[in-house]
């Protein structure tokens, strides 16, 4: 080593043991500062399946006039109250109810129930009813007499 008291490589040597202290001191006072304000995690739904139905025909093939003073629920796209944003087309809308940011507004997490093996076994058992109460309701001659009234029906009005 050389007489001066810098060392050969030049380069500036930190105090580790300063700021291993430094930081146990900040950790220590958010420690603190959580403790005085007492926060408990927030505890979150999980989430489920969408009980309304998604509006987006009522603005298809619909022209808008936009001035400086429309409010922004009312300007052109699709207004998301939740998150009090404008996505301007109807797939964007789409990706952006079921993103991560629009469920953490409405209070849900983006983790999903696991289901048992019981509930998928009753699901597909009403799944199952379903079917064959639809294919009970469907009779083939009242469908055919129903096809041949409005065709009549059609033809009288297109004759007038």
């Amino acid at each position: 080593m050389s007489s001066s008291s810098r060392p050969e490589d030049h380069r500036r040597k930190w105090d580790r043991d300063e700021y291993e202290k430094l930081a146990r001191k900040r950790l220590m006072d958010d420690l603190d500062d959580d403790r005085s304000k007492d926060l408990s995690p927030i505890k979150r739904e999980m989430l489920k399946q969408r009980d309304y139905r998604v509006d987006l025909d009522s603005k298809l093939g619909k022209s808008v006039v936009i001035t400086k003073a429309t409010p922004s629920s009312q300007s052109g796209g699709y207004y998301c109250n939740v998150c009090d944003c404008v996505v301007k087309d109807s797939i964007n809308f789409l990706d952006h109810i079921n993103g991560k940011k629009h469920q953490r507004n409405l209070g849900m997490s983006m983790k999903i129930e696991r289901s048992s093996l019981d509930q998928v076994k009753k699901r597909f058992e009403s799944n199952k009813k379903k079917m064959e109460e639809k294919k009970k309701d469907y009779d083939l001659e009242q469908r055919l007499r129903e096809l041949k009234e409005e065709v009549t029906l059609n033809l009288t009005y297109t004759t007038e």
